[in-house]
């Protein structure tokens, strides 16, 4: 069964980690750029979609920031829900800025030893220099084009939700908020579970907020459970997070199914 168990998962990873369909999502008005990265040698897409207030106001706005952030992959129907939930005064209006692919699995992962993680792409584990490219470019790019405040985001699912796990665990002081849906932290014998109590004993500073949902699939639950029990553990009077289990849920279905409860409850309490 375990055997059979990773095969699957293993399938779920070749084929994009992603079943959601963002096709289907009517593509709103936004703004695309090209940003030329020293860091990760090529010329990276980003899509931003803005509050319909920005124009005819003068205050500054947070930032959620997202990989998968194509027109074909998750930008339009979570900037179509932010544009919801904004209306409905759910939560406070917020700039979206969406980074497009070029090759998902180096850019969402960190290294890795175990021989069947590098099976995935031709090259992983380049979570790092991603990371440096959003710090170190795409910060400063859309801070001098928009006006922003302080606050920032990161929202992800799957690979996406397991760099961003790893931005809060190894860089937490890069966002003030961080959501993950089914993050794959199975990656490299989920071994950011594994050294999670000891990351977070190291924590300090603002606070933080973190917001993360496991489904019911096999081989992924059981170390967002267990990521779970660490963060009760750790009881970091400056990180205020949630752990919502979605066990009614796939890997394929989580995304939508909770990702306006997951905003609602990072940025509707603020």
């Amino acid at each position: 069964m375990k055997l059979i168990s990773c095969l699957t998962l293993f399938f779920l990873i070749l084929t994009g980690c992603k079943s959601s369909k963002p096709l289907q999502d009517p593509i709103p008005a936004h703004e695309t750029f090209s940003i030329d990265s020293k860091f990760l040698g090529e010329t990276r897409t980003v899509n931003v979609w803005k509050p319909s207030n920005y124009a005819s106001s003068s205050e500054k706005f947070p930032v959620l920031y997202m990989a998968d952030g194509g027109i074909k992959e998750d930008f339009p129907h979570i900037a179509n829900t932010l544009s919801d939930l904004i209306k409905s005064k759910k939560i406070p209006p917020i700039i979206l800025v969406g980074i497009e692919n070029t090759q998902r699995r180096r850019d969402l992962t960190g290294p890795t030893q175990v021989e069947e993680d590098k099976k995935i792409a031709p090259v992983v584990g380049g979570s790092k220099a991603f990371r440096a490219f959003i710090g170190e470019e795409l910060f400063p790019f859309i801070e001098k084009k928009y006006r922003t405040s302080p606050k920032k985001g990161i929202i992800g699912e799957s690979l996406s939700g397991l760099f961003v796990m790893e931005t809060f665990l190894h860089d937490p002081e890069m966002f003030d908020d961080y959501i993950a849906f089914d993050p794959s932290l199975w990656w490299n014998d989920h071994d950011l579970v594994k050294n999670a109590a000891e990351e977070l004993a190291d924590f300090s500073g603002a606070e933080k907020t973190l917001w993360f949902a496991g489904s019911g699939t096999e081989g992924i639950s059981e170390y967002t459970v267990e990521m779970e029990k660490i963060l009760k553990s750790a009881n970091l009077p400056h990180v205020k997070w949630h752990y919502s289990p979605e066990l009614k849920e796939d890997h394929g279905t989580i995304f939508r199914a909770t990702k306006e409860k997951a905003l609602i409850w990072t940025f509707g309490q603020k």
